[in-house]
């Protein structure tokens, strides 16, 4: 739930950003088509809601073909390959929708600054709503399949909420923040997601092939946190991969995940 909504959250800020500045350009120009500019906005809006949804869907049911003999030990590979490749799309494939969509907006800015409005123009921006949806149901393909279909879809609907809030405040006037200030927050609650998935990932596939239970290893009790059998213990182990029973091998394959997508990703950034 908490990684769709940090997902969510990032990509729909980017759509009401957009929405914004198309806005923000028609009213200071006097070119009056904010109504056309928000009907596009709201129809795309819709269909990139409906796209992360049908991924919910296909995930639930993928899971409940799988037995219980080998859930374990697929959910286990899943989650380290989900933890790699959440760090992938969002800080490399990220980049490269980044950079062709920010030429397309620059184009569909001066076409509104020729007051031209037309049917090209209106279907522009759908697509760049849309393409948000599409990023969001690629970004959390993986992701979603270790949570039930209501979470996955109360963490969607919550983002969109609030990334819509802070869209309305800053177009309005009424709050002012740093956009890259909330990218470096949402970029540093990824890693953190991708680590624990990576960590909750061998724990429980040395646990299942080799009988080794990684929290005996130089264990670290972490008495003051709740135990992973409640509702916010298994938030905590699940999200951040911290709980009761703690390591220092579990911490290494923590700093060691950071180190490695630090190298691999952001290192050239």
């Amino acid at each position: 739930m908490i990684s769709t909504f940090i997902i969510s959250l990032r990509e729909y800020l980017e759509v009401f950003l957009i929405i914004g500045v198309f806005l923000g350009i028609s009213k200071k120009l006097n070119i009056k088509k904010e109504k056309e500019i928000i009907l596009a906005s709201f129809i795309g809006i819709i269909i990139s809601i409906i796209l992360p949804i049908f991924v919910f869907v296909f995930s639930r049911q993928a899971s409940r073909v799988l037995t219980k003999k080998n859930a374990e030990a697929l959910e286990s590979y899943l989650m380290i390959f989900s933890g790699f490749f959440i760090a992938y799309v969002v800080f490399s494939l990220h980049k490269f929708f980044v950079f062709h969509r920010s030429k397309e907006i620059i184009k569909s800015h001066q076409k509104l600054q020729q007051n031209i409005f037309d049917l090209s123009l209106f279907l522009t921006i759908i697509f760049f709503v849309v393409r948000e949806g599409f990023e969001i149901a690629l970004f959390t393909a993986t992701t979603s399949l270790f949570f039930k279909f209501i979470e996955n879809l109360f963490g969607l609907i919550l983002g969109f909420f609030v990334s819509f809030v802070f869209g309305v405040l800053t177009y309005f006037g009424f709050l002012r923040f740093s956009i890259n200030k909330v990218y470096k927050l949402t970029e540093f609650l990824i890693i953190i997601l991708g680590a624990s998935l990576v960590k909750n990932g061998l724990t429980e596939l040395l646990e299942i092939y080799f009988d080794i239970d990684l929290k005996n290893i130089l264990p670290i009790k972490l008495a003051f946190l709740p135990h992973q059998a409640t509702f916010f213990g298994h938030l905590l182990k699940n999200n951040f991969g911290l709980q009761q029973d703690f390591s220092l091998i579990m911490l290494f394959i923590i700093a060691s995940y950071f180190i490695l997508v630090r190298i691999l990703f952001l290192k050239k950034r």
